[in-house]
């Protein structure tokens, strides 16, 4: 149960609660028609659930994305200081920096992303994308997260931090429990910290080889701001590598699976993309904002103000919930409707202002083409199960722990 500052009282689950993780879309709706800011007492924590109201605050100065202090208030002294390594990583994470550090980081990390580099990146997302059809074709029946959605991203963003791809089943199980060690339980910090010093250890014999032969590789870009010191620490180095190792894949691999689950529980819709391929870049849009990859960030209030009549204060923490404003009736006509030919769709399923994903366009490349050719290869690819399990790793995150597909 939830209590708003009015008193008004409205039942809703713990992010953990099955009924939540399968469907957060009904709960998001309860609030946005009764109490679209909404305070959850026990959490302590401000819900936004209206797309006006996430906008004007996302466009502003208002909120502060260095939260980790936040998040790991409810740990004691003794704990803090246990987990200090992991949470002072955390603190360097580009994510969750604060101008003028994240606009030094995001300013390096930049650079990779040219014009030429994305070109060059869509070459290579094809092959690998034909290498993963080419093996699942021979089987007939795959897991398309395990066999296709999460091996492309991980494997594209490995190339780019110049990661052999072979290590990649390592890399999804430190970044899971780097990912969970982010609910900041000391069931799991203890293993997250583990993974994040695993993680850190592999990265540094491959910072010294490229220090040495740089490669046209983003880790190679990278290097040479750490060398600068006064640019990028060595510890912002390795942090960053670890945030931009767990962004690369998982949200990408998130859109893929949850993209592809969506097409085939709305045929029409399918139909309709397979008649029409030059529609993959809107049907992509509609995609992620229909089941956006990325649910929630919390911020903090970095003042006093106000938002659609309540009374926001310095230090409380704020949910922005993308997923909910991505189903706002106010903004989206017919917003729990699939529509891939809907027309200005101006979703937040890549958030708004300083904190706009920075691999946006890499992820909507790796989208398009991922189930693009996935729908063109396979004409008769079709759910092989009525078992749908979303993962419940981080409540930020939305995205499928398997998708059994016939072919």
């Amino acid at each position: 149960m939830a209590t708003s500052h009015e008193g008004q009282t409205l039942a809703l689950p713990h992010f953990q609660d099955p009924d939540y993780v399968a469907d957060p879309y009904k709960f998001f709706r309860l609030l946005r028609e009764n109490d679209p800011v909404h305070w959850v007492e026990p959490q302590q924590t401000w819900y936004l659930t209206r797309y006006a109201d996430l906008f004007e605050v996302l466009r502003g100065d208002r909120i502060s994305s260095a939260r980790i202090p936040a998040i790991m208030s409810g740990l004691t002294d003794e704990q803090r200081s246990q987990y200090a390594p992991f949470i002072n990583a955390m603190s360097s994470w580009m994510l969750f920096a604060d101008p003028p550090d994240h606009t030094r980081l995001r300013g390096l990390v930049n650079k990779a992303f040219t014009p030429r580099v994305i070109e060059n990146l869509g070459l290579r997302v094809e092959h690998i994308v034909k290498e993963l059809l080419d093996s699942a074709q021979n089987r007939g029946e795959i897991d398309l997260i395990a066999d296709f959605a999460l091996p492309l991203p991980s494997t594209v963003i490995s190339e780019m931090l110049g990661v052999p791809s072979e290590d990649q089943a390592d890399f999804q199980r430190w970044s899971d429990d780097i990912v969970e060690g982010l609910n900041a339980q000391p069931d799991t910090l203890d293993q997250a910290q583990e993974s994040l010093a695993a993680l850190s250890d592999f990265f540094r014999p491959i910072v010294e080889r490229l220090r040495a032969n740089p490669e046209e590789n983003l880790m190679s870009a990278l290097v040479p701001a750490e060398d600068e010191g006064d640019k990028l620490t060595s510890e912002e180095l390795f942090a960053n590598c670890v945030n931009l190792l767990i962004a690369g894949h998982e949200t990408t691999a998130n859109l893929t699976g949850n993209g592809t689950l969506a097409l085939l529980k709305h045929p029409d819709q399918l139909a309709l993309l397979r008649e029409n391929p030059d529609l993959i870049g809107s049907a992509v849009e509609e995609l992620l904002r229909y089941y956006s990859p990325t649910q929630n960030f919390t911020r903090i209030a970095l003042e006093d103000f106000e938002i659609n009549g309540k009374s926001i204060r310095e230090g409380q923490r704020i949910m922005m919930c993308y997923g909910a404003v991505n189903r706002d009736p106010e903004q989206f006509e017919n917003p729990d409707v699939l529509d891939i030919s809907r027309e200005m769709n101006w979703h937040m399923a890549f958030a708004h202002g300083t904190h706009y994903c920075l691999g946006a366009v890499l992820a909507r490349l790796e989208g398009q083409i991922a189930i693009g050719t996935l729908i063109e290869r396979f004409p008769n690819i079709r759910l092989a199960t009525d078992e749908i399990e979303f993962q419940h790793i981080n409540t930020a995150l939305r995205g499928l722990k398997s998708l059994k597909v016939s072919l």
